[in-house]
């Protein structure tokens, strides 16, 4: 751990993430010695270098399995612990080197050749931080592509500003953060990885002096220490409140201070002199949540989990107003003499002092002659009593605050004070159109059969379940929210699996039933998952019109209604390449239908962090996306460990914002809805042959006989669930799963990147591609390729999932289940969709143009090497017919899950 050895992904790093990693490889490999010593250290350089000598073909796989046999298990277990810490570092370490260069791009502006439109962060040069001056000043007034600024310039000259205008003013994205299990580290370990990473940033800020420098180097091994002594696995499961607060995280070191830098970067994109006039940018940004919420196939999320969940929520994010109007309140010295106060203003604090005597009197005496001060500071004072509910004292509403925030701005306005107006005090209020009360709005899921069922009974007039009693409660405690927290903090009731317009009806029907008029209020989403769902999604949502309560809630909202499509089920059942083309032409039909029948449609994409899942990177799926059915508005599901990847530092949070901005505005325009359209009926037909024989190809093998038995023995699918990485069971029923239905999207994909098969990223691909390639369409796949964005991401997203695949371990894997048919079906597959993939792309290898990725996935493929060596030990000895003890079999277990953590560390988009 001590050296950066020189293999071809360290040649490609840049001297400033290589100097990062050896600094902290050398301190862990300290930390190593120190405490395990110096014999466990050897034993981990021995096998760092034997699985870099078998990615040179220097020795071989068999060679390092042999290697990895000779250490008793207990040793086996501390060699695990050592590459699981080790990536947590270079995941760190990579992290620091993205930050730093998005904060060089910001100072220096955009690389020349990244100027086009969709360029991604391997085509602006982030890998060469190092230009000359003069190449610097060539781009120094060019805006970073993909960014907000880039978004608008280009618009201006492709719109005009009225339409520029009524574009920003429906602009609006939602992300979704969900529970779903996939950030495998447990919650003491992320921490400790974000103390090493302040000491670690405090070591490389310039201008530090030499003490500080040995200062942050001693706190930093201190921290490393402390990581090595820290448990990798959860001793209890989660319940649906630690997720909620875990999710919390994000809000708090994050998203509360990132939102108002994203308005503002706007807003200095559309006009000149932000900060000193009234902002052109709107709070546009609307966080929702189904941690706490979501009860399909979760039996530890009830009525009261839902309740608590709006209550931790609230907390935080009145705790965070709190505390932001207390800063910006002693900061507001202006005095009345330079600033005087408007004529409204000093009514309301003559209001308050009346009302309020001894509070604000305290705040005149210790603030005289400053009421901007004074009226900020009782803003503060109101939002400490709403959050203690102190009714005398406390806000109603957010729109009360709002109106108080607003009162002294415009005060400062009044009396010229412009930046105080619109500086800090504009970020105040963005945060609360923004967070609300509620901070995220809970969003309810529950299965279509449940509610079926839960009908049925109350229908009958017999006695209720407790199944049922539970579907009544959740709707009271709905309408609890609602009365509590607005009708914003939770009014969305997602319905998965539906199949017909009954299956919505249902809950309006429910809700009558739990409380009669006094039902809250409701937008019923449907869920369409299945292919069979998939197609049949725009019958239900004509028969949807067709029922009085859809109608009237229509009526009431501005014909607004969502649809989510679930991208896991159906990648699971139809493979990624028809998967994706059943999921576009919903899309398309959608919003045909929407245009048709005057309706605002919203669609809802329930994508995973794994390519399997919907997964990859959000701006360009927002630019694939049918023609007509983003028209600015996107939501989406953030799930599992991409929360943290893409919400825990401000600089990355910014920026995945803005990425997603920029493509939501640009696939919004006529011109790139009609490039997208002219290549969609050009391709549409081809991709169709493509998606039909991979189709085919995937089910040949996912329906086989025996094919669910065979995936459970080659895979840790069993043992994933004793990780305890979530609340949600991992299947839908018990024992080995008899079909693909039994199993849930999450653990199906989360078992094959531990093998490194990544079968659902690519599987039936190079079968579809065979398909046109046989009847002589390798041309017009090409320019499929190059012309349109579906097609280009699919075969992009295939190409990644392609590359942090490992044929030669994957083979070890696929030998476990004694099926020799099934192992070289899957083999064959690889190797055709591959060879046809970078053909198609004209690529000489995987990855060829994404240097940054490529890079990373050179860096961990050789570490991910050493984990799956000693994975496939524990897997071989558990799947054996040889004896165990229960000890043999408790520490097997032990290596097993310490392996799957550190490869998911090591992979990191692995559910």
């Amino acid at each position: 751990m001590a050296s950066t050895e020189r293999h071809s992904a360290v040649t490609e790093m840049p001297d400033e993430l290589r100097a990062d990693v050896r600094l902290l490889g050398e301190l862990l490999g300290q930390v190593i010695a120190e405490q395990g010593g110096p014999d466990l250290l050897a034993d981990v350089e021995r096998l760092r270098k034997a699985v870099i000598a078998a990615r040179r073909r220097e020795t071989t796989v068999d060679e390092v399995a042999a290697l990895v046999n000779t250490w008793p298990v207990e040793r086996a277990v501390e060699i695990a612990r050592a590459f699981t810490c080790y990536f947590h570092l270079a995941n760190l370490a990579e992290e620091h080197y993205r930050i730093r260069i998005l904060r060089r791009r910001d100072r220096e502006g955009a690389p020349v050749s990244g100027l086009r439109s969709g360029a991604t962060r391997e085509d602006t040069g982030d890998e060469h931080p190092n230009r000359d001056a003069e190449h610097r000043n060539q781009r120094s007034n060019m805006p970073v592509p993909e960014s907000l600024a880039q978004a608008v310039r280009d618009l201006k000259d492709d719109l005009g500003q009225d339409e520029l205008n009524r574009l920003i003013a429906g602009l609006e994205f939602r992300p979704v953060l969900t529970a779903h299990p996939t950030e495998a580290r447990r919650r003491a370990v992320v921490t400790a990885i974000q103390r090493v990473s302040a000491q670690l940033d405090a070591y490389n800020t310039p201008g530090r002096g030499a003490a500080e420098r040995e200062e942050a180097h001693r706190r930093m091994l201190e921290e490393i220490d402390l990581l090595w002594r820290t448990s990798q696995l959860r001793s209890t499961k989660l319940d649906p409140l630690d997720e909620v607060r875990t999710a919390m995280a994000a809000f708090d070191e994050t998203l509360f201070r990132a939102v108002p830098h994203i308005y503002r970067s706007l807003d200095a994109a559309l006009e000149p002199g932000t900060s000193t006039r009234a902002p052109r940018s709107r709070a546009y940004i609307r966080y929702g949540s189904w941690i706490g919420g979501d009860r399909d196939g979760n039996p530890n999320v009830t009525a009261k989990v839902t309740r608590e969940a709006v209550l931790i929520h609230a907390e935080h994010v009145l705790t965070a107003l709190e505390t932001a109007a207390t800063r910006i309140a002693r900061t507001l010295t202006a005095a009345s003499a330079y600033t005087p106060p408007s004529e409204q203003l000093q009514a309301a604090l003559a209001q308050a002092e009346g009302d309020f005597p001894d509070l604000v009197s305290e705040m005149a005496t210790r603030s005289p002659q400053e009421p901007h001060r004074q009226w900020l500071l009782f803003t503060a004072a109101r939002i400490a009593a709403t959050r203690r509910r102190d009714l005398d004292l406390a806000y109603l509403s957010p729109v009360d605050l709002l109106s108080d925030l607003r009162l002294a701005q415009d005060s400062l306005r009044d009396a010229g004070a412009f930046r105080q107006a619109y500086g800090e005090l504009q970020n105040l209020i963005w945060q609360v159109e923004t967070f609300g009360f509620h901070l995220a709005e809970l969003e309810v899921r529950q299965h279509s059969q449940v509610h079926a069922e839960a009908l049925a009974e109350l229908n009958s007039g017999g006695r209720r379940s407790e199944r049922t009693e539970e579907v009544l409660a959740t709707i009271r405690t709905i309408a609890w929210i609602q009365e509590r927290f607005g009708v914003k903090a939770c009014s969305r009731y997602v319905v998965s699996f539906t199949r017909s317009a009954d299956d919505v009806v249902a809950v309006y029907e429910l809700a009558k039933h739990a409380l009669g008029e006094r039902a809250p209020v409701l937008d019923v989403v449907p869920l369409f998952e299945s292919g069979a769902d998939l197609d049949n999604s725009v019958a239900v949502l004509t028969g949807m019109m067709e029922a009085e309560p859809v109608r009237r809630r229509l009526a009431a909202n501005g014909r607004r209604i969502e649809v989510m499509l679930g991208y896991s089920d159906s990648a699971k059942e139809l493979g990624p390449a028809a998967a994706t083309m059943r999921l576009y032409d919903a899309q398309a039909a959608l919003t045909t239908w929407a245009t048709a029948n005057g309706v605002r449609l919203t669609l809802f994409h329930g994508r995973g962090g794994a390519l399997g899942r919907g997964g990859g990177p959000a701006n360009r799926a927002v630019l694939a996306q049918a023609p007509g059915s983003v028209a600015g508005r996107f939501k989406v599901t953030e799930q599992g460990e991409v929360i943290f990847a893409r919400y825990g530092h401000q600089a990355i949070a910014r920026r995945h914002i803005e990425q997603v901005t920029n493509a939501v505005l640009l696939a919004s325009t006529s011109s790139v809805e009609s490039r997208t359209a002219e290549a969609a009926a050009k391709f549409r037909a081809l991709a169709g042959q493509v998606a039909s024989a991979s189709e085919q190809a995937y089910r040949a093998l996912t329906e086989a006989p025996g094919f669910p038995e065979w995936f459970a023995l080659v895979s840790p699918l069993e043992e994933i669930g004793s990780l305890r990485l979530g609340s949600r069971p991992a299947r839908r029923g018990l024992g080995a799963p008899k079909s693909l239905d039994d199993l849930r999207a999450i653990p199906w994909v989360f078992a094959w990147a531990q093998t490194r098969v990544n079968l659902p990223g690519w599987y039936g691909l190079g079968s579809g591609l065979s398909a046109v390639l046989d009847a002589g369409g390798r041309a017009e796949l090409q320019s499929a390729y190059k012309e349109w964005p579906l097609f280009a991401s699919l075969l992009d997203n295939v190409e990644m999932s392609l590359a942090k695949t490992d044929k030669a371990i994957a083979s070890r894997y696929l030998a476990l289940g004694g099926r020799d048919d099934f192992a070289k079906q899957v083999l064959e597959e690889y190797d055709l969709t591959r060879k046809l993939v970078l053909e198609i792309t004209g690529h000489t290898r995987l990855l060829e143009s994404r240097r940054v990725l490529s890079r990373a996935v050179q860096l961990r493929d050789p570490y991910v090497d050493a984990l799956s060596h000693l994975q496939l030990r524990a897997l071989s000895a558990l799947r054996s017919e040889e004896p165990l003890t229960e000890h043999e079999r408790d520490r097997l277990s032990t290596l097993l899950l310490l392996s799957v953590n550190g490869v998911a560390a090591g992979l990191q988009n692995t559910g």
